[in-house]
């Protein structure tokens, strides 16, 4: 099942794909525009400003490339890397998908002056593509309206707006320059995003409400081969963490190769920092992942023209070459930057020593509590008290007669 589920979040992701391939376009640099529309009748509608699915016949099925498209797996644009140079699509599989899982499909493609339509019941193309009408020759674009096929997604088919609106939001932080808009027919809602600071506007977003260690917010965007890494961060003065990582602008909840090589570099950049000037002593252990992103708020956003994800939903990138890449950049980039910046690593790098010693503190109270339990829970005389040392050569066993011995002759021992 390449949506994942015939659930809630299945029934989702048919509108994901829809959408995914409007923001390759905007990604292409031929669309400025991806709006979703809830229709009264339960439909869900996408257009997008792009170039519009080509509407002459396809070479190798003899049909119109709209209807190939729309009923052949990896028959779209993206498949085989000649399309887009990154895709965040299922590459061609997702509008396949869609189609075959709702009851009813209409294409609608503007382009070259003329408006195209398909119908498809049941994944099934109910005629040929035709002309219908006439449009601007400025207007181009493709418009999907589907309705869920209720014998497949059994619990519901009901979309959520919020649920709808909130990956808008990320479509939008994500790429910058493009507008996503949301609009339900049967509440009169409407909401647009529009961020001209791309994930550092994200980052911000994500801060509101919270004390940020210094208002300035790290970013770097740097092209390694033919992959774009692209990260902002900043610390605040709470102490969750928050990490959103995307690989050509889809959400990987589970992480991946990105993750794992921003982490790495962060506490490697941050450890080397406060060791060269003086902030961890020699002897000092070096400072925990979990400290260094103590309070840390970041988005990793990686655009590769062949991302590899692990399941079809692509909770997880798995790229191994990305690994590196983002340690390169972070490496780089994220060091000089403290370098120019003293006042901004003194604190973070304060924050994070703070948060080692509470750690630290932690764990020493945690084992003492254990300690304590097993000598509490053990056959022995009431007056036995435990050692106030840890070190088994500074610590021994001390004897005393009488019932009152115990209190004094330990005081004075």
């Amino acid at each position: 099942m390449y949506i994942g589920s015939t659930g809630i979040e299945g029934l989702h992701h048919l509108v994901w794909e829809i959408v995914d391939n409007g923001i390759d376009e905007a990604l292409a640099g031929f669309a400025t525009e991806v709006k979703v529309e809830m229709l009264e009748d339960g439909g869900i509608r996408i257009f997008d400003d792009g170039r519009g699915i080509p509407t002459d016949i396809h070479p190798k099925t003899g049909k119109s490339t709209v209807e190939t498209v729309l009923t052949v797996l990896h028959a779209g644009g993206k498949f085989g890397g000649g399309g887009y140079k990154v895709s965040g699509g299922l590459h061609g599989v997702g509008v396949s998908v869609v189609n075959a899982l709702s009851t009813k499909l209409i294409a609608t493609i503007y382009k070259d002056g003329k408006i195209h339509q398909q119908e498809y019941q049941y994944g099934v193309p109910q005629g040929d593509l035709k002309v219908i009408g006439k449009c601007p020759k400025e207007k181009h674009g493709t418009e999907i309206t589907f309705y869920a096929d209720g014998g497949i997604f059994t619990e519901s088919t009901v979309f959520n707006y919020d649920t709808i609106l909130d990956r808008l939001r990320h479509a939008a932080y994500l790429t910058k320059g493009v507008r996503t808009t949301l609009i339900n027919h049967s509440t009169g809602r409407k909401y647009s995003f529009y961020f001209e600071g791309g994930i550092k506007s994200y980052v911000a977003n994500l801060n509101v409400g919270k004390e940020p260690v210094d208002d300035d917010i790290f970013y770097v965007d740097k092209n390694i081969d033919s992959n774009q890494i692209e990260i902002a961060l900043q610390y605040t003065e709470g102490f969750s963490e928050t990490i959103k990582q995307f690989a050509n602008n889809v959400y990987n909840p589970d992480g991946g190769s990105h993750l794992t090589g921003f982490r790495a570099a962060l506490t490697r950049v941050i450890n080397d920092y406060a060791r060269k000037n003086g902030l961890l002593k020699e002897k000092e252990e070096n400072l925990s992942g979990e400290d260094t992103r103590e309070g840390l708020t970041a988005v990793i956003l990686v655009k590769l023209p062949d991302p590899q994800f692990e399941g079809q939903t692509k909770n997880k990138l798995g790229n191994p070459e990305v690994r590196g890449q983002v340690e390169q950049v972070m490496n780089e980039y994220l060091s000089y930057y403290l370098e120019e910046h003293p006042g901004v690593a003194r604190k973070i790098v304060g924050k994070a020593l703070l948060a080692a010693r509470a750690r630290k503190a932690a764990r020493a109270a945690r084992e003492n509590i254990i300690r304590k339990g097993v000598l509490d829970g053990a056959s022995m005389p009431g007056k036995l008290a435990d050692c106030s040392s840890k070190d088994p050569s500074s610590s021994e066993i001390y004897l005393v007669e009488g019932d009152s011995a115990g209190g004094s002759a330990k005081t004075g021992r």
